[in-house]
């Protein structure tokens, strides 16, 4: 339900919960009349939340009628109603409205409401994301994963190897969230928390002037004193406070305010550095820390690989390098064993300790080969040094550098690693930078005019701060103008290059860019809560989820390292035995060594050659940029799920109304058939349509406002009795008139006789592919509109280049016969299904799976989200209704149908790397231990030493990630670029 929710907030900037409510950007709360703004203050924060259970909603008009009423109630703070689900949860002050009122309320509209009482606390389950630190291949996060899954309370893990991520949901009444953190350090890595799924608003200050815990202890209970103040974090060390709030009810320059007041000013707190970023500092350190180990492991071993590989062909310092300590003890080898000694217990103690902790879990990670490969030439080497100290006859030939160059060169890969997977997640790092650094804050006097005008951190910005936003600036916050006129370029969010106009009561979207004009704006949305935050949210959770081909990876990393050890052990036997029995000739043994030490090497190289590392990478590199690079072309993919599946598709079904066509339908033509005057005729189907969500009804509702040009927002007269008629239209009692709105089916099943000439008007209105409506009223046809909704720009060219893909297009749309044949014949579509409910758009998709093909649903409405959820993949068009975004897996931002073919190309595309990410690590593999094995020594004398494939090994790893990264060039169809594509802005 969180990565539902997620993606509802993320496009829609309001959150509600568990609901997703109808179409709109927040507005300012709202209070009965006559409050003043003294008692505002007091009612803010002292709001109460309800969740109700309503029976009898059969679509959008119900739901918008049950808001409506709601909403008309003092006291009110926000509404919203969830027509699928049949609730509704509302905002209120009790101290002007209960919710025996709100029920009531709801059933005087005609629906049956229950409280759900158990459902008004906070949610039953919580979701938190952790940073794993330590994780090599696909092993170890399986590892991790199953041991989460076995905590009593953790409902879903997910762990990701790419992202080094863990998202885990639990029920926090059964486990908390250090016992899950505990539960990843016992399986051997590192665990930090990144985000708990009770952080509404999270903020990290840093503290200078604190000198002892006193005064640690005197902040901290400062701070927990603050309403709205929910939990403490602090690390004395660094001087860091993490506080998560309410942030209706405070908001960090309060915090500093405080810290800064309860010392006397010798306490200074600011926004600590890294922010939100925290991870990214993590992985900075990572990427300095392998480094560093890198660094000082080439310091001892190119001394090591010098005295052994080098200087043995040196005669003077060869001769130096010879001499004898001990017995036959020679003072290059001891050089060697002091040198590597370091290398193998200091610089490798990490493989040790991983190896120990995956082994106590009952697994076997890339961490057992390489501990087990090293030690096998460390400690044979130990031993014919001792050997040679304590005989006066043995002449040793040790393999030191063998563990040091390996132990080095393997660092090295994994540092090249971190740098190389750091780069698969550069989308998110570009999205977060869309925010600008600073913002101007402003202050008022008593009586509104500009007092101050301050530079801050936009860090600090806090609900209901009023922003200056000049030409040119980013956005520094989601908000409402509350003053000035512009345009705002609002492509870098929604993809839509054309700017928008922006006046008094529009919402602007933090991130943007002012194009003209200066704008005053409130802020509405802040922190974690804006709409950036949450699609960086919705990109994140896409990478975390794996992709169904990834369980082919974790299938072979079970059995993979167990395997190779086997493999490894029969290599060195198979040759040792071969050796000792004389099977091959004694010129093949290099004169440095015996059949045992020639033996081992072979078997060394097969178990330090072989890398499940790439195998773990070859799926989540790829999803990872996949989505990064789709959420940059403005298509959101919910993870590899979406992603995996979409590359399949061979069947689109699209919805009419808002998907092929703009979703503005327009009134084109009236025909009265009644005598009766149009301002009249319009009033009376404006007050029974005022309450329907539907595209047409809002077009007529539009039309009507004509009539009434003196009235900005006019007050149509009362309808009572009003019945929303899912797919035919609406019915309403008017000035005690009985007011029928529908299509020509509606009208028969009401036996309402349709004369010749309304016959004609809808044959006529049909065949120009536009929507007519019939009017009834009190029994008797009083009129016909003609409706026309454009076709988007370059909808038939869409069609024309998915037939070249060989997938086929399908309409189903609730509208009439005449105009679905004429809109499908006008964009190239050959199969069509009309005047379809919403239970039979889902049916319909079901049928065409059930034929054996894979099916995509494109809709924007709420009528559309049976068949989204019943699809393979469901498209959402980006402008369309919450509930279609929620159900769907990938949105499509820009609201231009020719994402639709974005989406799948690069699903296509992507599916083609990971494709190309496995023959390379499974190839790898396949050739690499056989040769390691020795299998083209006896025919062409080529030997692979270990710390050679040691180094192969470490550049499989990085050269999967390479691979993947090249989605990072993708570009779409150049097909699409040819596209006349007019602007589209929805408002």
């Amino acid at each position: 339900m969180a990565s539902r929710l997620l993606s509802i907030t993320c496009i829609r900037q309001k959150s509600h919960g568990d609901l997703s409510p109808t179409p709109h950007y927040p507005s300012m709360t709202k209070y009965p009349k006559g409050v003043s703004s003294e008692q505002e203050k007091l009612v803010q924060g002292s709001e109460s939340k309800a969740l109700f259970s309503v029976i009898g909603m059969t679509c959008s008009a119900c739901a918008a009628s049950v808001e409506k009423a709601v909403k008309r109630l003092p006291g009110i703070k926000d509404a919203a109603v969830d027509v699928l689900n049949n609730r509704a949860q509302v905002m209120f002050y009790p101290s002007f409205v209960n919710e025996e009122t709100i029920r009531e309320t709801i059933e005087d509209v005609g629906f049956e409401a229950t409280l759900i009482k158990e459902e008004n606390g906070d949610k039953s389950t919580l979701v938190c994301r952790i940073l794993i630190k330590g994780m090599t291949c696909s092993t170890c996060s399986t590892t991790v994963e199953s041991a989460l899954q076995a905590v009593p309370g953790v409902l879903k893990a997910q762990v990701a190897l790419a992202t080094e991520e863990a998202q885990v949901q639990y029920d926090p009444k059964i486990v908390s969230q250090s016992q899950i953190l505990d539960t990843i350090e016992d399986t051997g890595f590192e665990a930090i928390l990144i985000s708990s799924g009770q952080d509404l608003s999270r903020v990290e200050l840093k503290i200078d002037g604190m000198r002892s815990v006193n005064s640690i202890k005197i902040v901290e209970n400062s701070l927990e004193a603050l309403p709205g103040v929910q939990d403490i974090d602090i690390d004395p060390e660094l001087q860091k406070f993490s506080l998560s709030y309410k942030s209706n009810m405070t908001g960090p320059r309060n915090f500093i305010k405080v810290i800064e007041s309860t010392g006397s000013g010798r306490y200074k707190a600011k926004i600590y550095p890294e922010g939100e970023g925290g991870r990214d500092a993590h992985k900075r350190q990572e990427i300095k820390q392998y480094f560093r180990y890198f660094l000082w492991s080439l310091i001892f071993t190119i001394p090591i690989f010098l005295t052994s590989m080098i200087f043995m062909y040196i005669p003077g310092i060869k001769h130096g390098l010879k001499r004898k300590v001990v017995n036959m003890l020679e003072i290059g080898a001891l050089m060697r064993w002091i040198l590597a000694t370091p290398v193998q217990f200091i610089i490798g103690k990490r493989f040790y300790t991983g190896s120990y902790k995956a082994l106590k879990h009952g697994s076997a990670n890339m961490d057992v080969l390489i501990a087990l490969g090293t030690n096998a030439a460390y400690f044979y080497s130990v031993y014919l040094v001792l050997r040679a100290a304590t005989s006066p006859h043995f002449e040793a030939t040790d393999f030191f550098e063998t563990s040091s160059m390996l132990i080095s060169f393997i660092l090295l890969g994994k540092y090249l690693e971190i740098l190389a997977k750091g780069k698969t997640s550069e989308a998110i790092a570009k999205l977060m930078n869309l925010a600008p650094d600073t913002a101007t804050l402003l202050t008022f006097d008593s009586e509104g005019n500009v007092a101050n005008e301050e530079e801050i951190d936009s860090r600090l910005i806090q609900r209901n701060d009023v922003i200056k936003i000049l030409p040119g600036a980013k956005v520094a916050s989601d908000g409402t103008v509350i003053w000035g006129q512009s345009h705002v370029n609002e492509s870098m969010i929604t993809g839509e290059a054309r700017p928008v106009a922006k006046r008094q009561g529009d919402t602007v979207i933090g991130g943007t860019v002012n194009e003209n004009g200066v704008l005053h704006i409130k802020a509405t949305h802040v922190g974690s809560e804006s709409a950036l935050a949450q699609i960086v949210r919705l990109v994140e959770s896409a990478q975390m989820a794996k992709a169904p081909v990834q369980k082919f990876a974790d299938r072979i990393s079970k059995y993979f390292v167990p395997t190779v050890i086997a493999l490894s052990f029969c290599t060195w036997l198979a040759w040792f035995l071969a050796g000792q029995y004389k099977s091959y000739p004694k010129s093949w043994i290099p004169s440095s060594m015996d059949s045992f030490q020639l033996a081992l090497q072979f078997g060394i190289s097969v178990m330090v050659i072989a890398c499940p590392c790439a195998l773990g990478l070859a799926t989540p590199t790829a999803v990872m940029v996949g989505t990064g690079v789709g959420a940059t072309q403005g298509v959101l993919i919910k993870g590899g799920q979406a992603l995996e599946s979409a590359h399949k598709v061979n069947c689109i079904v699209f919805d009419k109304t808002g998907t092929l066509t703009m979703g503005k339908p327009l009134v084109v033509n009236t025909k009265l058939l009644k005598n009766m005057v149009l301002r009249e005729f319009y009033e009376l189907i404006a007050a029974a349509e005022v309450n329907s969500e539907h595209p047409l009804a809002k077009a007529i509702v539009e039309y009507a406002k004509k009539f009434r040009e003196d009235e900005e927002n006019p007050a149509w007269p009362e309808a009572r009795d009003f019945e929303s008629i899912t797919g035919h239209g609406v019915k309403a009692i008017v000035r005690n008139k009985e007011i029928t709105v529908g299509n020509k089916s509606l009208m028969l099943d009401l036996n309402i006789k349709i004369p010749i000439d309304a016959e004609e008007m809808l044959a006529e209105a049909e065949e120009m592919a536009q929507t007519g409506i019939l009017v009834s009223i009190d029994g008797e046809l009083a009129g016909v509109l003609a409706i026309s909704d454009p076709l988007k720009p370059s909808a038939r060219e869409v069609i024309t280049i998915l037939k070249s893909m060989n997938i086929k297009s399908i309409m189903v749309t609730g509208d009439n016969w005449g105009t679905a044949r004429s809109i499908a014949k006008e964009v190239g579509i050959d199969t069509i299904f009309a005047e379809a409910k919403p239970e039979f758009k889902a049916e319909k998709v079901k049928e065409l799976q059930a034929s054996g093909q894979t099916v995509a649903m494109v809709g924007d409405g709420i009528n559309d989200s049976p068949a989204l959820v019943a699809a393979d993949v469901g498209m959402a068009i980006g402008a369309g209704t919450d509930i279609a975004i929620e159900a769907a897996d990938i949105v499509l931002m820009k609201s231009n149908l020719e994402d639709v073919i974005t989406a799948i190309d690069l699903s296509r595309k992507t599916f083609t790397r990971i494709r190309l990410n496995y023959i390379w690590a499974l190839g790898y593999n396949l050739l690499g231990i056989p040769i390691a094995a020795g299998v083209l020594f006896p025919s062409t004398g080529f030997r692979l030493p270990p710390w050679i494939a040691g180094a192969a090994m470490a550049a499989s790893s990085v050269s999967v990630v390479c691979c993947s990264l090249l989605l990072r060039y993708y570009k779409r169809p150049k097909q699409l670029d040819s596209l006349e594509i007019g602007g589209i802005t929805v408002e």
